[in-house]
C-alpha cells in the first residue's frame, strides 16, 4: 500500500488532483473513526475529518517519507482532534495515579478481557469519560492496533511514554469500570 500512496502523492502533486480521490476513499473511514473516538459528537467528526483532508491536501508536498503515509495522515487527524477537543472541554474524570497504583495486573487484564456484552458498553462508557488525549491512545493501540512506535510518532511522543500512559490509562478504566461514583 505504500507504494500505492506514494504513486498517488506524486501524481496529486504532479497536477492531477482528481487522484486525491483515491486517498479519501482509502483513508475517509479510518480517519473519521479515529475522529469519532476522540472527539465524541458524530457532527464535529464528520466536519474534521473534512477540515483534516484539507489539511493534508495542502499540505500534501510537505510529506517527506520519513514515516508511511497513514501514519503521517494520522497524526495530522489526531492532532487536529485534539485541539477540537480541548477547546470543547469534555466532562472527564480525573483519578490521582496513587488512587490506581495499586492495582494487580492480574485483576486488570481480567476486568478488561470480557467480552460480555455488558462490560463491552460499560468499557465503552468508561472510554467516553476519559481525555482526549488517553482516548485517542486507546483508539490507536487497541482499536487500530498501531504498534507502540507508530503511536508514539503518531502522538508526538516517546515509545516510554505511550507505554506509561497506555498502562496509567488501562488502569484508570479499570476504576471507572468498578467504581461508577467516580
Amino acid at each position: 500500500m505504500k507504494h500505492d500512496d506514494i504513486h498517488i502523492i506524486k501524481e496529486v502533486l504532479g497536477g492531477k488532483s482528481e487522484q486525491f480521490e483515491h486517498i479519501l476513499n482509502r483513508y475517509g473511514g479510518q480517519v473519521f473513526n479515529l475522529i469519532a473516538h476522540i472527539v465524541p459528537c458524530k457532527e464535529d467528526a464528520e466536519e474534521l475529518t473534512q477540515d483534516v483532508f484539507i489539511k493534508v491536501f495542502r499540505q500534501l508536498s510537505s510529506f517527506k517519507e520519513e514515516s508511511s503515509f497513514s501514519t503521517w495522515l494520522y497524526r495530522i487527524a489526531t492532532n487536529t482532534a485534539l485541539s477540537a477537543a480541548r477547546k470543547k472541554k469534555h466532562d472527564t474524570i480525573n483519578i490521582e495515579y496513587n488512587a490506581y497504583g495499586d492495582i494487580p495486573d492480574e485483576l486488570l487484564d481480567e476486568a478488561l478481557d470480557n467480552d460480555s456484552e455488558e462490560q463491552l458498553q460499560r468499557l465503552s462508557e468508561a472510554i467516553d469519560r476519559l481525555d482526549a488525549e488517553e482516548r485517542a491512545l486507546i483508539t490507536l493501540y487497541y482499536m487500530n492496533e498501531r504498534p507502540i512506535e507508530e503511536v508514539a510518532t503518531i502522538m508526538g511522543l516517546t515509545q516510554s511514554n505511550v507505554k506509561t500512559k497506555l498502562y496509567r490509562t488501562r488502569k484508570k478504566l479499570y476504576l471507572l469500570l468498578n467504581d461508577r461514583k467516580l
